[in-house]
Formats: C-alpha cells, structure tokens, sequence
C-alpha cells in the first residue's frame, strides 16, 4: 500500500500537507489533537509518528509504502517513507535526521524495527533548500 502526500505538480513548499510540522501543531483539533488512551494505533501510524518526531519537527511527509516481508524465522513490514526538509532550518534538521536514523532505538509496542537505512538523499539549493530523504524501515511483529 502506498501513500502520496503530494502530486508531482503540487511543489509549493507554502502548503501544508496533512502531516507537515503546521499541521501537527493543533492543541485541540486536528492532526495533532490528543488521542484517547483505549483507541489502538496500528503499528504503522506508530513508526510514522516516531519518525516525524526523529525529524525534529522539520520533515513533511510526502508518501509512505508498506509491503508484507516474510522470512523462514521472521515475518513483518517493509516501509519506505519519504520526507521533505524545507529551508536552511530544515535541511539542517534533515542532515540530523540522516546521522541519527541509522542507529535510532525506535519504541513500537509489539513490534521491533529490524533496520532502518536511508537510501536516497535528494539535496537542492536553489531558489530555496530543500532536501527530500527516503529512508526504509523493517518492521518484524516482535512475539
């Protein structure tokens, strides 16, 4: 299953996305209104959450893919999740992100990121910095 947040023809980096640091910051509606405590959160919507907050509050999430993954011993998810890191702010943020994710003790109930490597950096300068990160993450059902 995948996820887009943006369309190709949607750059405009004055948009707020559905998960963009703006739209996160709501204190009693929204996105990032409290969540009651007896609603379960699936695993996936955890580990996106963790990795907003690995991002410091700079990254937007532009898409996000989850793919079944088996082994003979193990069995679990493999996401791939893509973030945008918007002006000098951001891409210092994204510079952060990039050192930190590799060796990042990630708390998911029930489940353990297995790996989490980056694997495309897209960094652009001009006319404003951006830096678009995709990154992927096994997740194994931790039993």
């Amino acid at each position: 299953m995948r996820f887009d947040f943006r369309t190709s023809s949607d750059v405009n980096a004055d948009r707020v996305a559905l998960f963009s640091p703006a739209a996160r910051l709501h204190e009693t509606k929204g996105v990032g209104a409290p969540r009651s405590r007896h609603l379960p959160r699936h695993p996936s919507i955890r580990l996106l959450d963790a990795v907003l907050r690995l991002a410091g509050g700079h990254g937007e999430l532009v898409s996000h893919a989850e793919r079944p993954w088996a082994s003979a011993t193990f069995s679990g998810t493999r996401h791939t999740i893509t973030l945008l890191f918007n002006g000098t702010d951001g891409a210092a943020a994204g510079e952060e992100f990039l050192a930190s994710l590799p060796e990042h003790e990630f708390t998911i109930p029930g489940q353990l990121v297995a790996d989490a490597a980056v694997s495309e950096v897209t960094h652009v300068t001009l006319p404003v910095e951006r830096m678009v990160v995709e990154c992927d993450l096994l997740l194994l059902a931790d039993v």
